[in-house]
This record gives C-alpha cells, sequence and structure tokens, in this order.
C-alpha cells in the first residue's frame, strides 16, 4: 500500500466540494452561488484524472493512503485509499455532479422558499458525500459519508422536486435508506468484534479484509450487509423508493441516483470479499435477485408511459446483470460488472440529463406530450438515443463490453440466469426503442414540443463529453480492461483462498 504524505490529493478531492457548498450557502445569490458550484465540481474534476494519472494500474493494492485518527478512543480513523476497484468512479461521479449543476442552472424558485444558493450547496455536499464512500476504507468512515447522502438528497427533492408528490417521494426515500442503514451498522459492529485476540473493535477496512471470519459469523455479516446495501441498490422488493423519485426528484438528481449505483459498490468492496464463504455458498441468492431485478424492471419499464420512469425500471433490469456478473465470481465477471456500473454514470447519467433539458423546455417527460421533439429539438433527440442505445447495451456503445462479460459469466455458472438475461436484453430494447418512436417522431403533440429551443451550447457541450465516452469505451475498450485487470484477479484471488 502507498501513501501520499505529501500530496494528500484524496483529501483535496473531498474538501472542493466541501468549500464549495460553503461558499454558495454563505453568498446565497443565484449568478454567484452557480459559478461557484460549477467551478468546485470542475476542480474537483480535475483533482479526480490528477489521481488517475497518479495511480500505478500495476499495483492492485489500495494507495494514495492518508490515515488521521478520528475517534481514537474506539480505533476509528479517517482512512482514505482507492485502488482499480473504486478509481474510475471518482472522475464518473465529479462529472456526472458537474453535469448536474449545469442541468440545475438556475433552478425553479417557485416550489421552494429555499434560495438557489442553498440548492447547489446541497448538490456540493452531495457530492463530497459519494466521494467518501469511494474513497473510504474504514467502516465507520464509509457508514458516514454513506448516511450523509441522505439529507442533501431529501432537501433537493422535496424542496426542488416536481409535482404535489415530492415531499411524499422524499420522506419514502429518506426513510427506506435510514431503514436500510440499521443492518448496514450492525453488519459493521459485527465485523468490529469478529477479530480474535483484538483488543479494540476493528473498523480499519484493509486489516478486515486480511483477518478471515469465522464461516459463522460470515453468514450473519453478509445477510446483513446485503439488506443494508440493497435498499439502495435497489433490490426487488427495496426498490420501492425507486418509481417516485424517479417521476418527482429533479431530472438531475435522478441522474445521480441512477448513474452511481453505491449500493453495487459496496457489495464489491464490502459484502462479498468480507464474507467470501458466505458469498459463495449464497450465489443463488445473488443470482436469483439478478434475475428477479432483470425481469421485473424489463417488464415494468415495457409498460411505463413515462421516459424518466421508464428510465429507472431499466435501470433496475441493468442492476440485475450485475448481480449476475458479481454471483460468477471471475474475473471477467467483475470486469463487466465495472464497466457496467461505468456505463451507468455515463449513458444512465447522460440520458437523464438530456431529460431535464427535455423537461425544461416541455414542462413534461410524458410519452402522450412529447410527439414530434425530434423536428424541434434534433440534437437533443439524437444524444438521448445513443444514450438510450448506450443503456441497451449496442455494439460499438459502452454498455456492450460489460454485457457481454456479464452474460458469458452467467451463462457458464448459472445458465438459466444467462438466457433471462438474454430475454431481459430484450425487453429492455422494446422497453426503450417503442416511448423514444412515440415520443420523438410523428407529428408535434402540442405548441410547447413545436416551439421548444434545442440544445444551448453550454448544454451540448455537457452532454458530449459522456457520449465521446461512451463511443470510445464502446469501440475500444482494451484500456480500462488493463487497469481493471490487476485489481480484479486480486479481488477474484483473494475469494477462491478463502
Amino acid at each position: 500500500m502507498s501513501e501520499s504524505a505529501h500530496w494528500p490529493l484524496l483529501s483535496a478531492l473531498l474538501a472542493l466540494p466541501l468549500l464549495g457548498a460553503l461558499g454558495c450557502a454563505l453568498l446565497r445569490r443565484a449568478p454567484l452561488a452557480q459559478y461557484i458550484a460549477l467551478g468546485s465540481s470542475l476542480l474537483a474534476l480535475l483533482c479526480s484524472l490528477l489521481i488517475v494519472g497518479v495511480f500505478d494500474g500495476a499495483d492492485a493494492d489500495f494507495q494514495l493512503l492518508e490515515s488521521h485518527d478520528w475517534i481514537g478512543a474506539l480505533g476509528i480513523r479517517y482512512l482514505v485509499g482507492v485502488d482499480g476497484l473504486s478509481l474510475l468512479f471518482l472522475p464518473a461521479t465529479a462529472l456526472l455532479f458537474s453535469g448536474a449543476i449545469v442541468a440545475g442552472w438556475r433552478p425553479a424558485a417557485a416550489t421552494s422558499p429555499l434560495s438557489p444558493g442553498l440548492h447547489f450547496a446541497m448538490l456540493l455536499l452531495l457530492e463530497a458525500a459519494t466521494l467518501g464512500v469511494f474513497c473510504a476504507l474504514d467502516t465507520i468512515l464509509f457508514f458516514f459519508c454513506w448516511e450523509s447522502t441522505l439529507p442533501p438528497l431529501y432537501f433537493l427533492v422535496s424542496q426542488w422536486g416536481l409535482g404535489t408528490g415530492r415531499q411524499s417521494a422524499a420522506v419514502r426515500y429518506f426513510l427506506v435508506m435510514l431503514a436500510g442503514g440499521v443492518p448496514l451498522l450492525f453488519g459493521f459492529l459485527a465485523l468490529a468484534f469478529a477479530p480474535a485476540g483484538a483488543a479494540a473493535p476493528v473498523f480499519d477496512l484493509p486489516t478486515l479484509l486480511a483477518t478471515p471470519l469465522p464461516e459463522q459469523r460470515q453468514y450473519l455479516v453478509f445477510l446483513l450487509l446485503l439488506l443494508g446495501l440493497g435498499a439502495k441498490i435497489p433490490l426487488v422488493p427495496l426498490h420501492t423508493w425507486l418509481p417516485p423519485l424517479a417521476i418527482s426528484a429533479p431530472a438531475a438528481i435522478t441522474a445521480l441516483l441512477v448513474g452511481l449505483k453505491l449500493g453495487a459498490y459496496g457489495l464489491i468492496r464490502l459484502a462479498i470479499p468480507l464474507a467470501p464463504i458466505a458469498a459463495r455458498d449464497l450465489h443463488w441468492l445473488l443470482a436469483g435477485f439478478g434475475t428477479v431485478a432483470i425481469l421485473y424492471g424489463g417488464v415494468a419499464a415495457l409498460v411505463h408511459s413515462n421516459l424518466r420512469g421508464m428510465l429507472a425500471y431499466s435501470s433496475l433490469a441493468h442492476v440485475g446483470l450485475v448481480l449476475l456478473g458479481l454471483a460468477s465470481f471471475s474475473v471477467y465477471g467483475l470486469q463487466g460488472v465495472l464497466l457496467q456500473l461505468l456505463n451507468f454514470a455515463l449513458a444512465g447519467g447522460g440520458a437523464f440529463l438530456a431529460l431535464s433539458f427535455l423537461q425544461r423546455r416541455t414542462g413534461s417527460t410524458d410519452v402522450a406530450r412529447l410527439g414530434g421533439a425530434l423536428r424541434s429539438m434534433p440534437r437533443l433527440s439524437a444524444l438521448f438515443l445513443l444514450f438510450g442505445l448506450a443503456g441497451i447495451g449496442l455494439p460499438g456503445t459502452s454498455g456492450f463490453p460489460g454485457e457481454l462479460l456479464i452474460i458469458v459469466a452467467a451463462l457458464h455458472d448459472h445458465t438459466g440466469a444467462g438466457l433471462a438475461a438474454l430475454f431481459g436484453m430484450v425487453l429492455a430494447a422494446a422497453a426503450f426503442l417503442s416511448p423514444f418512436r412515440q415520443a420523438f417522431f410523428g407529428p408535434a403533440s402540442g405548441p410547447e414540443v413545436a416551439a421548444a429551443e434545442d440544445l444551448l451550447p453550454r448544454e451540448m457541450a455537457l452532454l458530449l463529453v459522456p457520449a465521446t465516452l461512451v463511443l470510445a469505451i464502446g469501440l475500444y475498450p482494451m484500456p480500462l480492461l488493463e487497469l481493471l485487470r490487476p485489481a480484479a484477479e486480486a479481488w477474484v484471488a483473494a475469494l477462491a483462498g478463502l
């Protein structure tokens, strides 16, 4: 493990959005707060790219470690670091939040008595907490960052959401996530007191990974962590917060929830490697949850009449693919999962950002009210189509390499689930292409659509970044696969050795 004693890059990455949030909250004037928020997020993006640049891809261990005592009496530390499994989520997170800030430019104040400055402050607080989840190497620090995502999301949805259901959607999300935090915390406590001969509880993740748990304790830990993380993955039937939130939240906020799968990352980082025997014995549980999510999400997306709801249910089906890939416990399965998670950020996040621009212009994302959008907004329509095709795994887009690796792994280890995944891909294609045809082709359904303005230059520039990455990764995924390979091999080897 390598430490960054002279250059605390990860701390700087976490501090930038926090400082920006403080500036937005104090100044509160909309134009200035917007520029402070965007500048802070872009600086975080540059810092994350610097971290990628100094990262040694051949080293599978944690790098850029920073460690400081936090709650010394319990041995809890501010311990952050990255490896190949978490590295690419840092720039993806910063890029998606930069897009959400641009999409929320001049948020409608009519729905909230709070100042626009607080809107951007909440976005930056959420960005810092999300980056903290990907960097944390202490289980209590991870839990702190995990729970810290809840207050900003609650206010962003309840105060700046859409429609009369935004308050109830925000409350439901908050309560479900709060309830999911209980088994997650119990799982961390069960881990902390498990190492034999330890004089104090252990929350240090590298130490926990190096200390095998007793087999009986592994089943308890794995099920607790799976239940706690499952609320945010989300597993069926813990997904009940997703449909109302997808409709009521600002589209840019939904882009963050769909694009950044913190729950799936938690499975990779915590649940499976900390309880490998239990995870392997319960592989059927992961594959079963994955199969249900693929079929349920695909059918629900197929019958949904709102583009945002359709994409939300499609993301549920894609999460099922991720669970199938993890259940294979193979190198190429894990590589496919990581590529698929990255595709969520690029394609899923990009699609929701495009819908946020569409809703701002037309006032709706209901299919019945969007006929003929292609005529007035050809650039927006083309980019939304690209992101949608990447979501269904079209060859040449970023969704194809990950889906291919996952399906190959699933067919090898869980043939029935792999066949269900293939059927789910057909459902996903139908669920996207049919409403796209209805919403973007044909005659204009109303004056709002006919008179709508196409993407502004800043909006076009924003969407071109993920669109370019979608094509680049789809056409030549080898550099990413090579970057992920050492960490994936080490992850699988650790599971095989225990």
